[in-house]
């Protein structure tokens, strides 16, 4: 994929994965988007590693994936984030 395409599908990825935690989000679009990106990185890592399905494209698995990468990286973060006062 291109990197219009990975800002788009992390875009996208980042929205879902804010959506699925229900506390406010800080950091606009931008930060939605590098969310996605780096939940789409963490995620196919895992995928790959544990269960043998990583992001190849615009598919349904690569989608999943990608969320779940998103949503494991937004809550290590936030709790890392908390931890810091």
């Amino acid at each position: 994929m291109g990197i219009l395409a990975w800002i788009v599908f992390g875009l996208i990825t980042g929205v879902v994965a804010n959506a699925i935690d229900p506390r406010p989000a800080k950091g606009g679009i931008i930060s939605s988007i590098v969310l996605g990106i780096v939940g789409a990185i963490v995620g196919g890592f895992l995928g790959s590693t544990l269960l043998g399905v990583g992001v190849s494209g615009f598919n349904l698995s690569s989608f999943l994936v990608a969320i779940g990468g998103a949503v494991v990286v937004l809550l290590i973060g936030r709790a890392l984030y908390r931890s810091s006062y």
